[in-house]
């Protein structure tokens, strides 16, 4: 998801990469919480399009959100990091092709936001 980040901001902040570190292996690489593919695309978005302010409304983010989760579920058939590492072969850089299929959810939605990556 950091590429994604670079994609968007040029140059992923670094507090943002720093932010997501944890998030791999589903926490702290405990593989019993949420993948980190998905926490880590919903901090994307939100860092692309959350609000700053309460007074902001974050109601179209949360709908992305849902949208993002849902779309995630049926791909990787769960959400919980160990289930959908338990469901693909066990071989080197398993993941990746829920990687790669993720990051294309990920752009599809955001662009549907008419979020353009920077130049």
């Amino acid at each position: 998801m950091i590429a994604v980040g670079d994609y968007y901001f040029g140059k992923a902040p670094e507090i943002l990469i720093r932010a997501a570190c944890p998030l791999a292996g589903g926490a702290g690489c405990s593989y019993q919480e949420m993948c980190g593919l998905l926490s880590g695309g919903l901090m994307v978005m939100g860092a692309l399009l959350g609000r700053v302010s309460i007074s902001e409304s974050d109601e179209a983010v949360q709908a992305l959100g849902r949208e993002f989760r849902e779309r995630f579920r049926a791909l990787a058939g769960h959400t919980q990091c160990q289930a959908i590492r338990d469901s693909l072969p066990e071989k080197d850089k398993r993941c990746e092709p829920i990687v790669v299929s993720t990051v294309r959810i990920l752009l599809e939605l955001l662009a549907t936001q008419g979020v353009a990556p920077r130049a």
